[in-house]
């Protein structure tokens, strides 16, 4: 059996030559990671397709549970890009993990950047709700074309939810913890939106930039180093809300902690994990019903 470091990456972080853009750019792209999301896509895709997204770049990671047939037949070629993406790599000497994730969002920037205007790097469970206008081109005017966007986790818990509840996820869940730049484990981090021709250094949680270097801005236009992102004057969703639906109902939950997660040494440590963060969430939670108010007022339906 192969022994590895536990959480020690090689590829935390990729210096890149940021590609040249093409004349016609425009657009947001997403890029995320999947394996076996077949419960949860088709809700995804048309929420982000709702809301102006231009094209889906997806990493699968050989899913069993029919995730890119999902994913085909709701977005044609033109919009949709799938990768097969199976990346359990170590590095031969010191058997550290290379991390798949980071690898997969350098490549979607280099081999596909040069089309879209941005690139939002986010999970199956994370949703980007525009809390102004009604597309995130309108969302993010505030950043002024800035290449490097952070936006802080907003992180739901199951609300309740022992069982999956029937309807979509945007719908069911609308308790989140109150703070999102909590010290607790776990729940404060930030998903990024870039300009993948500007972008010189990648990783999962944050970019850097040729002209700007780990300078970010929040959704309202804000600057702040990435050291000094978790400070409360950076934080904002006044524009642009990122929703991170972490664990869902009870029953999904334990669905999660059995299907593990690669970059951990054991299932135990991961439920250790999960579980911690899930009580961190429901320590101290709010009612959060932007979403909901959105898809009404915009008259979205997330269900076909």
């Amino acid at each position: 059996m192969r022994w590895f470091k536990p959480n020690k990456h090689l590829t935390r972080e990729l210096a890149i030559t940021p590609p040249i853009p093409a004349p016609d750019r425009h657009g947001i792209a997403i890029v995320a990671c999947v394996k076996n999301e077949a419960a949860y896509i088709e809700e995804w895709i048309r929420f982000h397709s709702a809301v102006g997204v231009r094209h889906f770049v997806l990493y699968d990671d050989g899913s069993t549970d029919g995730t890119a047939e999902i994913a085909r037949s709701l977005l044609g070629p033109e919009q949709l890009t799938i990768m097969p993406w199976i990346s359990r790599m170590f590095d031969a000497e010191s058997d550290m993990i290379l991390n798949g994730q980071t690898i997969a969002f350098a490549h979607a920037i280099l081999n596909f950047g040069s089309r879209f205007a941005r690139m939002a790097f986010i999970d199956v469970d994370e949703f980007l709700l525009p809390k102004t206008g009604t597309t995130l081109e309108q969302a993010l005017a505030a950043t002024q074309n800035f290449p490097n966007i952070s936006l802080p986790w907003h992180m739901f818990g199951p609300g309740g939810h022992e069982t999956t509840p029937k309807g979509p996820i945007a719908l069911n869940y609308t308790q989140r913890a109150r703070n999102p730049l909590s010290r607790a484990a776990n729940l404060s981090n930030f998903k990024c939106i870039i300009d993948p021709c500007e972008v010189v250094q990648v990783s999962v949680h944050q970019f850097r930039t040729r002209q700007h270097g780990d300078r970010t801005v929040n959704d309202a236009g804000r600057q702040a180093s990435r050291s000094d992102r978790k400070q409360p004057g950076f934080y904002s969703s006044q524009f642009l809300q990122l929703n991170h639906y972490y664990s869902k109902s009870n029953e999904e939950l334990a669905a999660k902690i059995a299907r593990g997660w690669s970059s951990d040494a054991t299932r135990a440590k991961y439920e250790a994990k999960v579980l911690e963060t899930v009580r961190n969430i429901e320590a101290d939670v709010v009612e959060d019903r932007a979403m909901v108010e959105f898809l009404a007022a915009n008259g979205i339906n997330l269900e076909g």
